[in-house]
């Protein structure tokens, strides 16, 4: 499971935006690994550094230096749509008679590919194969007969699928969220100026405060100055579509999304996991680190069900291997495995234990844990995931698998359990979502885990009425 991006903006009255854009890429390096780039803006030139690589390689103080400005856009990238290569690095800029243009964005277009075939039609020449530079061109086209709100608009309606982008046109720095919501977007405020952000982590890096979370089809435009901003309200749809699992395993615990901390979110989905499928065992144990918010909170709740279950660290995390899900192919993630979980024998041994992780993916991870709690001396190994089986793959930004690699596809729970090797298996309900996210089912995106969508993609089911917008009218 391949990370989504992070994006941020800054505007700022009196310093240069570089190093906050720096600090607050740093706050959202969990959100991709590929590469990282800042545009910023001086008041009469653009400035980008874009490369490959983690924030701390991509910078050096030289760079930032380099980057002029008291206004700038950030984006840290893990391909979910395009090469990974720098033509798709991000963010992505392109010059045309209006001025310069700066695009970070978080998400994918389902209809990428029909819009990018009327732009080229129209003479718009493009050097990546990504959905971005998509978006930049046709609101580059809109901005040359519209003004800069009127331009957003008539893109919105020309795109289809889930984005959440950090925009500059000139030195204006924009914050767009998709009508659905889908990707997270929020905005803070600074001594000095203001933020948009992927999480508010990276608000709180800056030592901001967090104002609220930029809304479904909202554009946010920062005063260039840093004095304020505007908000404009360009689409009011009767749902959302809020994807579940930035709660479940992306976000950070100690970023706010959509008004829910994620920390506290998580630990609602472990007492939810326990209500649906708690079992008495000796110990709790959590995979580290995703898993930690909703063991804490499972076994809290079976304690207060007149349990005694105690909460132990049975797994320990050598923090110099990255996440498992990210890894280019299935050996070297099975050895990762290996290298980044070590058990603590002593909580283990002779003892019956309830495992608890946010996910199972292609099943890797989970079977090989259980095979290591068995071989130091566990008598059971009971898994308990809090979130429900996933069964098909996300279109919207997360790079999920296929369902050919997804060991939850066309299987039962039992089925899955006994290829994971459990004594048994339990998974979060959608409804236990909704009620831990305290959000309308019809209000969330759960496609990975029902296999109907909140957008029209060919071959798969809708969960709505819904239709995209027919390119070349």
């Amino acid at each position: 499971m391949d990370e989504k991006c992070g994006v941020v903006g800054v505007s700022l009255s009196d310093r240069a935006a570089a190093r906050p854009l720096y600090y607050a890429l740093y706050a959202l390096q969990h959100r991709g690994q590929e590469s990282a780039g800042i545009i910023t803006h001086d008041g009469f030139q653009q400035h980008s550094h874009v490369e490959m690589g983690l924030v701390g390689d991509a910078f050096d103080p030289d760079d930032i230096a380099e980057l002029n400005g008291s206004n700038g856009i950030g984006h840290v990238r893990y391909p979910t749509a395009g090469s990974v290569d720098t033509a798709c690095a991000q963010p992505f800029s392109v010059s045309f008679k209006s001025g310069s243009l700066g695009l970070s964005h978080n998400g994918n277009l389902v209809n990428a590919g029909a819009l990018r075939d009327e732009l080229a039609g129209m003479g718009h020449a493009f050097t990546s194969d990504g959905d971005t530079e998509v978006i930049a061109h046709d609101l580059a086209r809109n901005l040359l007969d519209a003004d800069l709100v009127t331009a957003v608009e008539e893109t919105m309606a020309t795109v289809h699928g889930s984005y959440s982008l950090a925009v500059m046109h000139d030195d204006r720095v924009l914050g767009l969220r998709d009508p659905q919501g889908n990707r997270p977007l929020c905005l803070g405020e600074l001594d000095d100026g203001y933020v948009l952000a992927s999480e508010s982590a990276a608000i709180d890096a800056l030592d901001g405060e967090l104002i609220r979370d930029v809304e479904p089809g909202e554009l946010v435009v920062l005063d260039p100055d840093g004095t304020g901003y505007e908000s404009h309200r360009l689409t009011d749809p009767d749902n959302t579509a809020r994807c579940f699992f930035e709660h479940v395993y992306f976000a950070r615990p100690d970023s706010t999304v959509d008004g829910k901390l994620v920390y506290e979110a998580r630990r609602e989905l472990g007492r939810g996991l326990w209500a649906e499928n708690g079992i008495d065992t000796d110990v709790v144990m959590p995979v580290p680190d995703s898993g930690r918010a909703f063991a804490s909170g499972y076994a809290e709740a079976a304690n207060e069900d007149d349990g005694s279950v105690e909460f132990a660290e049975g797994l320990m995390k050598n923090r110099y291997v990255g996440r498992t899900f990210i890894m280019p192919s299935q050996d070297e993630r099975e050895r990762a495995v290996r290298l980044k979980l070590n058990p603590i024998k002593s909580t283990v041994e002779g003892k019956t234990v309830t495992l608890i992780d946010d996910s199972i993916v292609r099943g890797t991870t989970s079977t090989q844990l259980v095979e290591l709690l068995h071989d130091v001396g566990a008598a059971e190994v009971h898994l308990r995931i809090g979130s429900p089986p996933i069964v098909a793959p996300c279109y919207m930004g997360i790079d999920m698998a296929s369902r050919d690699e997804l060991i939850a596809a066309g299987k039962t729970v039992e089925e899955v359990r006994e290829v994971i090797g459990a004594d048994s298996l339990g998974y979060l309900s959608p409804a236990s979502i909704a009620d831990a996210l305290d959000t309308a089912r019809e209000d969330l995106c759960m496609g990975c885990v029902t296999g109907e969508y909140p957008y029209d993609i060919d071959g798969e089911e809708t969960d709505r009425a819904v239709s995209r917008p027919v390119i070349g009218d």
